[in-house]
């Protein structure tokens, strides 16, 4: 059989924003019990991996629009060995890549100009593994976020560069996101189904 055609270029941009908004929607949608028993699960895939990767470093996201919340999982991940380390993503200036600031349970917050929670003490981290939330994923680890690029341009950019787990939920899984070449696909996806390798050739 032979595989699908690719859509036309002038087409690809229009698909990816309607799955964004598609899965985004459905997300938001999930009733916060509903939600919260799915994270217990995808926590239970990301201990076994973390166990696997075994990282001293890790940066994760405060969850936004119905993310899967990890703070809890994240300070008990702290909490089991004094030596790791935890960060928070900071947007300095559009188009630009993010920095990774320290944080820690009781640390001091501020926001951002999305009003996301960001760690007040400017300590910049360089994480081994970074936990990135998807609104859509392929099995290859193609992406997709909010459009703005952060992502991409900064995972592009890391180096040494650090093992990037998709974060989502199993309503996120597409058959294809149409990756455009600028894309950064992640290594690892975890949802409330298990914790997978990306399929790439």
């Amino acid at each position: 059989m032979l595989p699908p055609a690719s859509p036309p270029e002038t087409e690809i941009a229009a698909l990816r924003k309607r799955l964004r908004q598609e899965r985004l929607a459905a997300r938001e949608a999930l009733p916060a019990e509903q939600r919260q028993e799915l994270t217990r699960h995808l926590e239970k895939n990301l201990d076994a991996l973390l166990d696997h990767l075994a990282p001293r470093r890790l940066a994760f996201c405060w969850p936004w629009r119905a993310e899967a919340d990890l703070v809890a999982w994240v300070s008990r991940w702290l909490a089991a060995d004094p030596g790791r380390q935890a960060a928070l993503p900071v947007v300095r200036q559009p188009g630009h890549t993010m920095e990774f600031l320290a944080w820690e349970p009781d640390a001091a917050m501020d926001t951002d100009h999305h009003g996301i929670p960001i760690p007040a003490k400017q300590v910049v981290i360089q994480p081994e593994v970074v936990l990135v939330p998807l609104n859509a994923f392929d099995a290859a680890g193609f992406r997709l976020g909010y459009g703005g690029g952060y992502f991409d341009r900064t995972l592009a950019a890391l180096r040494p560069a650090p093992v990037c787990v998709g974060i989502a939920f199993e309503l996120a899984r597409a058959a294809s996101t149409w990756p455009q070449t600028h894309d950064h696909p992640m290594d690892w996806i975890v949802t409330e189904g298990g914790a997978w390798a990306a399929q790439r050739d």
